[in-house]
């Protein structure tokens, strides 16, 4: 319930905000603005996001480097990207079989949606690395915002959307979406969009967070250990 709660909220705010401006670089700019409403959600409500999962397990891997540590990432992520998944379904095939919006903004959701699949398999992916690295990095920073979590979530989601980098759950809504409503396959949906993001997502903040988050710490743990 909760994930279904944050796509709802990131969907529909990221729509309205694309039907409501009809100048294109006023758009370009602020429309990016409705994108971060679901991650304030899901962060601050502390809930489990995926891209969150690509920084703080992995952790322990590097440093253990065993497999049952590696099993239990992988059934973590497992868990988590499947609940995430099925949030963004449902929402996406309410969204599409709903008329309580405007046409205007059905449209922003067909538009919004269609981008999600442009892209060539290796172009999605490389946007996904750079969502990932900078999801994994906002989660790195938090723990030592105190009192500005808000704002750093706010500033890194902005980025994402402005840069129009490919997130596996926010993307999966418009992509969803677009497969409710007849306009994209579920092919489309898988290779176009799912595969390339999520391996993206995976790498970015893996190894652009990890590994070097990782390299700060890991002579202060053998120290601790010995």
């Amino acid at each position: 319930m909760p994930q279904v709660c944050r796509s709802a909220c990131h969907s529909w705010c990221r729509g309205e905000f694309h039907a409501a401006i009809s100048d294109e670089a006023a758009r370009r700019l602020f429309a990016p603005l409705g994108y971060t409403v679901g991650f304030l959600v899901v962060v601050l409500g502390r809930q489990q996001l995926f891209t969150e999962n690509t920084l703080t397990p992995i952790l322990p891997l590097l440093h253990r480097r065993t497999l049952a540590i590696l099993v239990k990432v992988l059934k973590l992520w497992g868990l988590v990207l499947a609940s995430n998944i099925a949030g963004t379904w449902a929402i996406g095939y309410g969204l599409a079989h709903t008329e309580i919006f405007e046409p205007k903004v059905t449209d922003a959701f067909l538009e919004l949606g269609r981008r999600t699949v442009e892209g060539s398999f290796s172009a999605t992916f490389l946007r996904a690395v750079f969502a990932g690295w900078l999801i994994a990095l906002m989660m790195w920073l938090l723990p030592a915002a105190k009192g500005s979590r808000a704002h750093i979530i706010v500033v890194m989601t902005y980025v994402v959307a402005l840069g129009e980098f490919s997130h596996i759950i926010a993307g999966s809504v418009e992509c969803a979406f677009l497969v409710a409503r007849g306009q994209a396959s579920l092919g489309q949906y898988g290779y176009d969009f799912f595969i390339p993001t999520l391996l993206g997502n995976i790498v970015g903040g893996t190894t652009l967070v990890a590994l070097l988050n990782y390299g700060q710490v890991a002579a202060e743990l053998d120290k601790a250990e010995e």
